[in-house]
């Protein structure tokens, strides 16, 4: 059996080369290093493409599934060869595709049979497979977001293992693309179809490219039967209402702008709050990856239910997968709060333990949920048994093993500082801290008794303040003793003379200065006999005399000065 043998191709842009083999019956790529190999029947290739690539030229193989596989890194010369191996083993013409290097943002979208094309002047610009994208969304009225899978393993070499395994490629990687699509368009015009005689209604152009998308990139209730679905359900991070559509895999949050599918494996945690106002709880539900909204990331999902809010609902599920897959773990039927239904479906799907408050602590009033704050944020601080946890933005999750110790201080000046504290938490190997600010006073002993129980190390600087304050006064108190048995003079020390020598210059300067400066009924010598003295009192003449005595002296004493100031 003859073999054609291709050295240094790349299979769906991968980090290392492999060997690339066409046999009769398929081909196979192996990565030179080791590794898994990537096989593909010759009856499932429906077709191929040759064009200019990063890495030389590069082979696109379209299977009968709708898969595309990218080789990349031939040579020009390789073209000839593989022509006749297409033709010859598989039936099938290579098809020489030729890309747009205007560098155009604008163009025509066209949905084919396995990808999403951005053409510019009917020449591809760019492909987007469908098996990449794992969610879209209508960002504004116009505008279509596009996420891309994330890779399950981050050292996958292909598309062998499933979706989002080509970007697996590097460490940056492309994770959302949005369109702006204007205007008014029908369902044949956006499919690249003609228009037919004109009765098709006209659409919004991007709801239709959105909608178009779900359906070509199975997204949405195309996987699979909802086993349940849970309407208007408040969510406080992301901020919002959704409804959610449980399935058997994935759960998926439909909201008025944004819509997210979340895969079960995704959850790593799942915590159940009850709010400190006796009438709601929180469910949070940790995520990693986390869910992404444009730049921003979530961790966590937290909704918030009622508390005496009750549902009746019967699972969208056989008798058989019951009573066999989800035997102790689901009911079919439910006739309780909301938020208990919820968490059982969620435990019972995604197979995860549900985390509840530790019963070791209960604040001052009772409750499981401390009021604090995280910088200008406020929130609640729950001690679970293995973490701490802040809910419900930004909603922080802490490890008692990653924890190195635990502050306990007070704002020096703050008006409140009296009846609140602060908790800093210190994580292990420098990996920063973060802290609580604004707890009540009353859950110090509570909270410190606590950490002590899970061996973490506390510091308490409420407590080192209080007794260097207590022995300070305690000194002052001893000064002021020592104090009362000295005399009265001996109180005062040189006060009396220093305020009898003070309050003599003062006057006598001051008098001069101010009635010069400031003083508009000010007389000068100049005015002085022009001045009425019939209804003065004894002391307005005394005072004048004692002016007119003033400016004589210093008439005096200017000439003096000059004579100085010369010599």
């Amino acid at each position: 059996m003859s073999i054609e043998s291709f050295d240094n191709i790349y299979l769906d842009l991968s980090k290392e080369g492999g060997k690339c083999r066409f046999a009769k019956d398929g081909f196979g790529w192996k990565p030179s290093r080791g590794g898994d190999t990537f096989t593909l029947d010759g009856s499932q290739i429906g077709g191929a493409q040759w064009s200019r690539a990063a890495r030389g030229y590069e082979l696109k193989i379209l299977d009968r599934t709708s898969r595309v596989i990218q080789l990349d890194g031939f040579q020009h010369d390789d073209h000839d060869r593989l022509a006749k191996i297409f033709k010859n083993w598989y039936s099938s013409n290579l098809e020489n595709k030729e890309h747009a290097l205007r560098g155009w943002n604008w163009g025509k979208a066209e949905f084919t049979k396995a990808e999403l094309t951005f053409n510019v002047q009917n020449r591809p610009a760019f492909e987007v497979p469908y098996s990449e994208i794992s969610n879209t969304n209508l960002a504004g009225r116009n505008e279509v977001s596009i996420e891309f899978s994330l890779p399950a393993d981050g050292d996958a070499n292909g598309t062998a293992g499933g979706k989002g395994k080509k970007a697996a490629a590097g460490d940056d990687q492309l994770v959302e693309m949005r369109f702006y699509v204007p205007g008014t368009t029908t369902r044949k015009e956006a499919e690249g179809e003609e228009g037919g005689s004109g009765h098709e209604e006209e659409q919004n152009a991007a709801t239709l490219f959105y909608e178009t998308l779900i359906e070509k990139a199975e997204i949405g209730e195309t996987a699979g039967d909802t086993i349940a679905t849970f309407l208007d359900v408040l969510h406080l991070t992301p901020r919002g209402r959704f409804d959610i559509d449980m399935y058997e895999s994935s759960f998926r949050m439909r909201g008025k702008t944004y819509d997210y599918k979340i895969q079960y494996e995704a959850i790593k945690k799942f915590m159940v709050l009850p709010k400190p106002d006796d009438m709601h709880y929180m469910l949070c539900v940790g995520l990693d990856p986390p869910l992404r909204q444009g730049q921003t990331r979530y961790p966590f999902i937290v909704m918030q239910f009622k508390k005496d809010d009750e549902v009746t609902i019967d699972l969208n599920l056989p008798e058989e997968e019951l009573t066999g897959r989800y035997k102790d773990k689901l009911q079919s039927h439910y006739e309780q709060p909301l938020h208990e239904v919820v968490t059982y479906i969620f435990r019972g799907l995604a197979n995860k333990k549900i985390s509840t408050p530790a019963k070791d602590f209960q604040t001052h009033r009772q409750q499981f949920g401390i009021k604090c704050s995280i910088k200008a944020s406020e929130g609640f601080l729950y001690c679970l048994e293995k973490a701490f946890i802040f809910v419900p933005k930004p909603a922080t999750y802490i490890a008692y093993e990653q924890t190195q110790s635990v502050t306990f201080s007070r704002v020096t000046g703050a008006i409140s500082a009296l009846s609140t504290f602060d908790i800093t938490v210190q994580l292990k190997n420098g990996a920063g801290s973060s802290q609580f600010s604004n707890i009540n006073r009353e859950d110090l002993k509570g909270l410190e008794e606590f950490f002590r129980i899970k061996g973490i190390r506390v510091k308490n600087e409420i407590d080192e303040d209080a007794k260097l304050l207590a022995a300070t006064l305690r000194g002052e108190e001893l000064l002021s003793s020592d104090d009362e048995v000295v005399g009265a003079k001996a109180d005062r020390g040189s006060a009396d003379e220093d305020e009898e020598s003070v309050d003599e210059d003062f006057q006598a300067e001051s008098e001069s200065d101010v009635a010069e400066e400031y003083d508009s009924n000010h007389e000068s010598s100049g005015d002085e006999s022009g001045s009425a003295g019939g209804g003065e009192s004894d002391v307005d003449d005394e005072m004048e005399v004692d002016e007119e005595e003033e400016e004589e002296e210093e008439e005096e004493e200017r000439p003096k000065k000059k004579k100085k100031s010369k010599a």
